[in-house]
């Protein structure tokens, strides 16, 4: 029998895919505290100027698609985690995972690398064919990454239970919002919940294991829980009454993935593959990884321990990372052109300038604390009806809310938003991720006047053929009801708070 691992870490030079996700972005600082050197490989290292640990880290700029790339950034480290997966479905991404997976074993097979770390799901025993192309897929990389030649060990979860990843939103948002419940069958399936913490802690310590460990472990907690139980032990530790639970056996995955589309911010895209995932049991089959990676002294975290992690981080505004900080596949990529007189084609643009005596730092604050439970200062019902029609197609709609109330950073998801560029205290734009035919932005300059400040708001959209066109014209009478009381309401915000904000500057 295997011997366990020395406590001890010895330190590595790690590469990190996927470090703008929810589990990259935590492996990258549990990786820096436990004294390795990281390096990460990103599409945009823009979208990291504002992690944490950005200065501590090297970045390489690149698709995980590209092999030169791929190549570049697997020279010379030692430890490779391969955290790169979509929620979304489909074949042609179902193929897309495959063939970077594929790209990635073939750079490793090249590479002097020692190890590769991927965390993949909880299979059930299943078929391929059987299983749903969400879980299937997470199966074959795995298979690819295992056929490299470099040693690989893949960790197999369920649910993972933390602040801000998505299996725990959707838990959450269902079981605050509805007190009583008509729900699918699959709400008395098995399933292994795990705290992202002791995924992490796996993670980390699986740089030392030893060459020899080549395979797939199980990870779960120390319960085993049907949803429903999970759904009742989250109400007792949110203090919130028992819930009324009835389950029924007429919502197909299709239908149940609409239904928490429609009651949690989780958009319905993503729904899909997390239902179907627990369509069959993904309960843990063996536990051999504690051969290598002893459990901790005090066990396993408790589903309990773990909720309770979670709402304290979110009621403390300390989320590190969240489910939508990576962008959808398919979200528009393209930065706002710059030229004013665009020779491209037509920009549409609404510009609305608000002079104030609020101080350029309150003004900022204002601007700064936008969407999420702040709203978007203006017509609240009609940018709720635009999030529920985003919905109803398919888009994010509006509930994906903020990872942080107060402040933004480069890259954070804001409800159907995406910030692209965040200079302050002087400029915010964000980059619209919701269903159109075009693009669009909206940013916020503010700068300092002789009498406080003044605040340029400026919507621009770049239609896509005459379908964007004749969008554009549909909405443009809402726009007197939404973008002027914006601009007002925010410098109104901002002259509210001023006391407070010169009082803490």
């Amino acid at each position: 029998m295997a011997k366990a691992m020395d406590s001890s870490t010895h330190a590595k030079f790690c590469l990190v895919t996927g470090a703008s996700g929810y589990v990259g972005g935590r492996l990258v600082r549990e990786l820096l505290a436990a004294g390795h050197r990281v390096r990460v490989l990103a599409r945009s290292a823009d979208k990291l100027r504002d992690a944490p640990w950005v200065d501590k880290v090297e970045i390489v700029e690149g698709d995980a698609g590209d092999p030169v790339a791929v190549a570049e950034a697997v020279h010379g480290v030692e430890i490779a985690y391969y955290l790169l997966h979509s929620l979304q479905e489909g074949r042609d991404l179902e193929a897309a995972e495959l063939r970077i997976a594929q790209n990635f074993a073939e750079a490793a097979r090249n590479s002097q690398l020692q190890r590769l770390v991927y965390l993949g799901g909880l299979a059930p025993d299943l078929p391929m064919e059987r299983m749903s192309p969400h879980m299937r897929s997470r199966v074959q990389v795995g298979q690819t990454l295992r056929a490299s030649g470099v040693p690989t060990v893949e960790f197999r979860a369920a649910v993972i239970i933390g602040s801000g990843s998505a299996s725990f939103e959707m838990l959450r948002y269902l079981t605050e919002r509805l007190p009583a419940m008509i729900t699918p069958r699959w709400v008395r399936t098995k399933t292994q919940p795990i705290a992202v913490r002791d995924v992490l802690r796996y993670l980390v310590q699986a740089a030392d294991l030893p060459p020899e460990v080549n395979r797939a472990f199980d990870i779960g907690g120390p319960q085993v829980l049907t949803y429903q139980e999970m759904m009742q032990r989250y109400a007792a530790v949110a203090g919130l009454p028992r819930r009324i639970i009835l389950p029924v056996n007429i919502l197909s995955p299709r239908l149940s993935s609409h239904w928490v589309g429609l009651v949690t911010p989780v958009p319905r895209a993503i729904a899909r593959p997390l239902v179907r995932s627990l369509k069959h049991p993904a309960v843990c089959h063996e536990h051999d990884i504690a051969q290598w990676i002893p459990d901790p002294p005090g066990g396993l975290i408790t589903f309990d321990e773990a909720v309770r992690l979670a709402l304290t981080r979110i009621r403390e505004a300390n989320v590190a990372t969240r489910w939508s900080d990576a962008s959808p596949p398919g979200a528009a990529s393209e930065p706002l052109p710059n030229d004013p007189e665009w020779a491209g084609g037509t920009l549409y643009k609404d510009v609305r300038v608000v002079d104030t005596n609020a101080s350029p730092q309150a003004l900022w604050a204002a601007v700064d604390r936008i969407g999420g439970d702040t709203g978007w200062y203006s017509a609240r019902l009609l940018w709720e009806a635009r999030g529920l029609i985003d919905r109803a197609v398919g888009g994010v709609g509006l509930r994906r809310g903020r990872r942080n109330p107060y402040s933004l950073t480069v890259g954070d998801a804001v409800d159907f938003w995406r910030v692209e560029e965040r200079i302050p205290p002087r400029l915010l734009r964000l980059r619209a991720e919701m269903k159109m035919p075009g693009r669009a932005w909206l940013e916020f300059t503010v700068e300092a006047t002789e009498t406080g400040s003044r605040l340029r708001q400026r919507a621009v959209y770049w239609p896509k053929g005459l379908a964007g066109h004749a969008y554009w014209w549909s909405v443009a009478p809402f726009h007197a009801f939404v973008f002027p009381p914006m601009a007002r309401h925010i410098v109104e915000s901002a002259e509210r708070q001023e006391p407070a904000t010169t009082l803490a500057a």
